[in-house]
């Protein structure tokens, strides 16, 4: 039975955030649109179960919902400072940058949350990652000290993401 279940829900809090994000999507709550969540949930996560690596050795939850608290208020902030540059600074006076950002991370479930948190916060994105995954190369719309850019994301990001998968 517990091979059965494993079977079918490979990624068991997958399949459960794909639930609420589908019951979230809706407007109206009802009870059959969380049974075809559920059911779009296990077929996704069932689907894709082949790509996905043995999960974390530890990974604390408390520390990656502090985390997703930080990167919202990061994006909303971000917004506005990306607004206040398209609307104040000509594009002839613009700063864009390309930085590396070496990792310490090693995790790629880590480093995948990253690069998605970079690419979230307006003014940033990920663009590529190094063959051996030691590090992200990211664009940034405007910066005068790229050094600085690079310094948050991993004090700020990846120091935080060190800690919730160590």
């Amino acid at each position: 039975m517990a091979r059965l279940l494993h079977w079918l829900f490979p990624h068991p809090l997958l399949t459960l955030i794909l639930a609420v994000v589908w019951i979230m999507l809706q407007n109206e709550f009802s009870a059959g649109m969380a049974v075809f969540g559920v059911i779009l949930g296990t077929i996704i996560a069932r689907a894709t179960a082949i790509w996905w690596p043995d999960p974390p050795a530890e990974f604390k939850m408390g520390r990656m919902i502090a985390y997703c608290f930080v990167v919202i208020w990061d994006i909303i902030t971000s917004n506005v400072r990306v607004a206040w540059i398209v609307l104040t600074v000509p594009n002839s006076k613009l700063k864009p940058a390309w930085i590396a950002v070496p990792l310490e991370l090693r995790q790629p479930e880590a480093i995948t949350i990253l690069a998605g948190t970079i690419t979230l916060t307006p003014g940033t994105v990920t663009s590529d990652m190094s063959d051996e995954g030691h590090s992200l190369l990211v664009h940034v719309l405007h910066t005068d000290d790229p050094e600085a850019v690079r310094d948050e994301i991993k004090h700020r990001y990846e120091r935080r993401l060190m800690e919730i998968f160590s």
